[in-house]
């Protein structure tokens, strides 16, 4: 059987099950958790979740464990009309994020799922990831922008 049928199938049925349960959310989060660092696992999982993992085990599935996450995370933004996203800046900025969360909202009507990062070397401005899509607004994007043309301009001289 395909990778992706059996993942899609058990994260679809993750899914029902957390949702009739109204453990969907909690589930989803403690997913996302793992998903970011798989060296840990949260101290108490969820009741459904546990169910499932034991689930996966017994029927020897917990090969596709990762790829049914996967699948469940996507499951259940589509669901709940979400979109993930990541913003990195310099240093952390709440009004930024807010901004960021209201322009996403008022133009696709979808809410965020937003990872904030910190990263120096941007030297000012922003980066924000949503889905597959760039934002690149940071200084440093704009120095390497300047020094291309730079580059090319000074070329042709010669």
């Amino acid at each position: 059987m395909n990778t992706g049928v059996i993942s899609t199938r058990y994260a679809r049925a993750l899914l029902n099950l957390t949702t009739e349960n109204g453990s969907a959310a909690e589930v989803y989060s403690q997913i996302r958790a793992m998903l970011a660092n798989p060296d840990s696992v949260p101290s108490r999982l969820n009741p459904d979740l546990q169910k499932f993992v034991k689930l996966l085990v017994d029927n020897r599935r917990d090969q596709y464990l990762k790829f049914i996450f996967n699948s469940y995370v996507s499951l259940y933004l589509k669901q709940n009309n979400m979109k993930l996203a990541t913003l990195t800046t310099v240093v952390p900025n709440p009004g930024l994020e807010k901004k960021v969360r209201d322009l996403v909202k008022e133009k696709t009507g979808c809410g965020l799922d937003l990872t904030v990062k910190t990263d120096p070397s941007l030297i000012g401005g922003f980066k924000l990831v949503v889905d597959d899509l760039l934002l690149d607004a940071s200084v440093s994007a704009q120095l390497d922008s300047l020094r291309k043309q730079f580059i090319d301009n000074t070329s042709r001289i010669v």
